[in-house]
């Protein structure tokens, strides 16, 4: 007669797994993606290493979970600033591209690990489509300030890609050199980039849409 998993024994194992994910996610953090073994990472979520294996296959699949999981909460918030905050679309944008860059600033090790850190090659193919989700994020609020008449006719893919490499670039050596005290000009310059990259105008100058209309 096959083994079946009782409820209990399936919930303690996937509380295992969410802790070893936290773990393996402040492991990374701290010491990049090449440092974090499966023993160190066992280490910290305190379980022998080949605990670590009756939930992922390799390391290489650890870390995998690890991005997912790590950059889809960034997504995640990136999106209900574009999406659902308040303002225009473009008051939305700054706000966005603002919030991203602070919380990469405040978590410096992790977001440098997401952005930029040597990584294993499965690990770089889940950057590739994690920046294609925020690249879909800027689109859709590029799109909305065109139809609004707040930004330019543009083709809101090529901005949205813009706007994702820049962002990036831009915070990689800040990331990896860190200077706590040049973090609010980062962001205000990374912030009126991003808006001239979309072709709005200086805020003095901008003509609320109910007014125009």
């Amino acid at each position: 007669m096959a083994y079946r998993r009782t409820p209990a024994v399936h919930e303690r194992l996937l509380a295992a797994r969410e802790r070893l994910v936290d773990q393996a996610i402040g492991v990374v953090a701290e010491v990049g993606w090449a440092q974090a073994s499966v023993t160190a990472v066992a280490a910290a979520a305190g379980m022998s290493a080949g605990s670590v294996y009756q939930h992922f296959p390799s390391k290489a699949a650890l870390a995998v979970e690890v991005f997912r999981r790590a950059s889809g909460r960034e997504v995640e918030v990136l999106g209900e600033v574009l999406r659902g905050g308040g303002g225009d679309a473009v008051e939305r944008l700054a706000l966005g591209v603002s919030v991203f860059a602070r919380r990469a600033l405040e978590r410096r090790g992790l977001a440098y690990a997401l952005l930029a850190a040597p990584a294993e090659p499965a690990v770089g193919q889940e950057r590739l489509e994690f920046r294609r989700r925020y690249r879909d994020l800027f689109a859709e609020v590029v799109r909305e300030g065109v139809a609004a008449g707040l930004l330019p006719s543009q083709d809101e893919q090529v901005t949205a890609a813009a706007l994702t490499g820049a962002i990036g670039e831009v915070l990689v050596d800040p990331l990896s050199a860190p200077d706590q005290d040049a973090a609010d000009g980062l962001v205000a310059e990374l912030t009126a980039m991003s808006l001239r990259c979309a072709g709005a105008a200086p805020a003095a100058a901008r003509t609320p849409p109910a007014a125009a209309r």
